[in-house]
């Protein structure tokens, strides 16, 4: 059985269906999935906000399973080992599923499936945007948006953890709380204030190192103004829709700015650059530097009601699917 996106649209479009994962080929394994993790990405290509397959297709990145057989060829993981991954293709959304073998990572065994299931993806993306797009270092102030978000309770600890003061934008009081008690110095309700202003107070005219900006359209112009010179925009995610055209030439020769549009997809395409950031995340969690918060966990066939609750903003930290 599986979830099945048979259109583009609202989480109706999510069925729950009989499903053949087939065999695996050369460089595969079979696995029997436990954990399912739900990320925005997975809304957007439903949505049709980010490109993705022709529907029908099994939906998601990211899970955590069994390693039930394996084909010709394969000598990154045995049968009976358990795993997790976050890479396409697509097809996480499943009880069972055939998945490239290079991109499977063996679980120590003091991280549990739903651990694993909840942070793997986040955790990796956390991993890119603080230590490849922008190393963050002690003393530096940087700004998180969505920072009551699954990725963004991640990376306001692993800054902390790296020394740096943290600003960041979440939707009400109550996110607030629960951005703080994550290593969030400066939590800004967006719906009320305004993150310039934060930023001004907190670091004056100088600006910041880099902006790590999951919301998009909302929040691009702003953000950019908060930047230092020599500053970085990290633009990974588009919640509130694709960013107004901007002309470089608006940045100005004084400012020489950065922009970039990260994808953790490219930053883990290799097996050792995948396994430096699953040891560096795993390492983070067992110092206790990071707490991996699982905000909600349903049933793989309730996948659309994870994904609405999501979608309307309602979670903080993860959803998880059990199988």
């Amino acid at each position: 059985m599986a979830i099945v996106q048979n259109a583009l649209g609202g989480p109706e479009a999510l069925e729950w269906r009989d499903h053949d994962p087939g065999s695996p080929g050369r460089g595969e394994a079979l696995l029997r999935q436990t954990v399912v993790g739900v990320n925005l990405i997975e809304i957007g290509m439903r949505q049709g906000a980010y490109p993705g397959p022709n529907p029908p297709f099994v939906p998601g990145f990211e899970g955590v399973g069994v390693v039930e057989a394996v084909g010709p060829g394969v000598d990154q993981v045995k049968v009976g080992q358990r795993v997790v991954y976050a890479y396409p293709p697509l097809g996480s959304y499943a009880e069972q599923r055939v998945f490239p073998a290079e991109f499977l990572v063996p679980l120590p065994d003091d991280i549990d499936d739903e651990t694993a299931g909840a942070v793997f993806m986040k955790g990796l993306t956390a991993w890119m945007l603080v230590e490849r797009v922008h190393p963050v270092q002690a003393g530096e102030t940087i700004l998180v948006h969505a920072a009551a978000g699954g990725t963004g309770l991640l990376m306001c600890q692993w800054a902390k953890a790296l020394g740096a003061t943290v600003i960041g934008t979440v939707g009400t009081d109550e996110k607030a709380a629960v951005a703080r008690d994550h290593g969030c110095d400066y939590p800004v309700v967006y719906t009320r204030d305004n993150f310039v202003d934060t930023v001004r107070e907190v670091v004056g005219d100088a600006g910041l190192p880099v902006v790590y900006d999951s919301v998009g359209r909302d929040t691009f112009d702003r953000s950019m103004a908060c930047l230092a010179p020599t500053g970085t925009m990290a633009l990974y995610g588009m919640a509130s829709g694709e960013p107004d055209p901007y002309y470089l030439m608006r940045m100005g020769l004084d400012k020489s700015y950065f922009l970039t549009r990260p994808a953790v997809f490219v930053y883990v395409s290799r097996r050792d650059w995948l396994l430096q950031a699953a040891d560096r995340l795993f390492g983070l969690i067992r110092s206790g530097d990071i707490r991996v918060e699982i905000q909600a966990r349903h049933p793989l066939r309730e996948a659309a009601l994870a994904h609405r609750d999501v979608e309307a903003r309602r979670t903080t930290g993860s959803t998880i699917l059990l199988v």
